[in-house]
């Protein structure tokens, strides 16, 4: 404790001047779907708030660049990174309104669902298990989505502040490129589909191609299972509040979990890594049970989780100490010491 307080506090000697890698990945982001925004501005019946939305999370990136300047230490580091994942709960949202321009893929996702498993398990997973245990055990995995982030955040903070930001980066990146993904393919998945269709439609195997209908309307099936249970309650209000029919493919949940999980293990946080194992199954198997994904999109993240990790993990190999200014001081002193030898 008292070395991860001192990482803290030290005030560094060679502070980190532009942007960090992570902050590039947001700007990156920012610019092209502001270039989108404005092409098709006449399409988005939100634009200007849209537009005023990034300013505002450019400024907020900005004023904590200044923050570090004025102070440069690790507290500042890590507050300057946990804003940009903090933040990610405003871009999830935002995807909507681009992705609502595309027309919607939903009957395709739902045929290739039924051709592959000759049944939609989506629409059958949570009607056989249809018990209160059942039911709390897969909200309780969903729900433990973001708590399963910021537990791996804060514990690479504390046991490898090092690779902190490389980590914040792959997170960062992880999520980017799924965003991307999903504005480009327009899948809302079976709680919107289903519900515009109607279940017994798709019961008889019927997957209509509801073109642009989701560019209109936003009405979903309820989390299925025990509606009085705590976890489940949890959900629904989450999914009530936050959100949109969009998403779908591959799941962002699957992928960001396996992307978690691979980390602990990279960094040998072996104890975190088996208590967090239970929670990553039933993560994965509530994303199809409370029908927010199809069963492809789920088995899709777990593909695009691994390849996510190792490909972010190889472009930031040199970001732990000695990859910027905090082990310059390091490198010199080793490399004096090594010419005296």
């Amino acid at each position: 404790m008292r070395q991860f307080l001192k990482y803290l506090f030290t005030i560094e000697k060679s502070p980190r001047k532009g942007l960090m890698p992570y902050e590039w990945v947001v700007l990156a982001y920012l610019l092209a779907t502001t270039a989108m925004t404005l092409l098709f501005q006449s399409r988005l019946p939100n634009a200007h708030g849209m537009l005023v939305g990034r300013a505002h999370v450019a400024a907020v990136s900005i004023a904590m660049w200044g923050v570090y300047r004025m102070l440069p230490c690790g507290l500042t580091r890590a507050l300057r990174a946990t804003v940009q994942l903090v933040l990610l709960s405003w871009w999830y949202p935002d995807i909507y309104e681009l992705n609502r321009i595309f027309p919607n893929l939903d009957h395709l996702f739902a045929s290739w669902e039924q051709s592959l498993f000759g049944c939609q398990p989506a629409l059958l997973f949570s009607q056989v298990m249809n018990n209160s245990v059942t039911s709390e055990l897969m909200c309780l995995g969903y729900a433990c989505y973001y708590p399963m982030l910021a537990v791996v955040a804060v514990a690479i903070l504390l046991c490898r502040n090092e690779a902190f930001e490389r980590v914040v980066f792959v997170i960062l990146a992880t999520f980017f490129i799924h965003y991307v993904v999903f504005i480009a393919l327009p899948v809302t998945g079976p709680q919107y589909y289903y519900e515009a269709v109607g279940v017994d439609e798709i019961a008889k195997g019927v997957f209509p191609n509801l073109h642009d209908y989701f560019s209109h309307h936003q009405e979903r099936m309820a989390c299925p299972g025990y509606a009085d249970g705590v976890f489940h309650n949890m959900v629904d209000s989450a999914h009530e509040a936050g959100e949109r029919p969009v998403a779908a493919f591959p799941s962002s949940h699957v992928a960001v979990c396996v992307m978690l999980m691979l980390i602990t293990l990279h960094y040998r946080l072996r104890r975190l890594f088996w208590c967090l194992l239970p929670f990553a199954i039933l993560l994965f198997l509530s994303t199809v049970y409370i029908r927010a994904h199809y069963a492809i999109d789920a088995l899709a993240g777990l593909a695009s989780g691994a390849l996510c990790f190792a490909a972010f993990m190889a472009m930031s190999k040199g970001m732990e100490a000695g990859g910027d200014n905090r082990g310059k001081g390091k490198n010199k002193k080793a490399m004096a010491k090594k010419k005296r030898s």
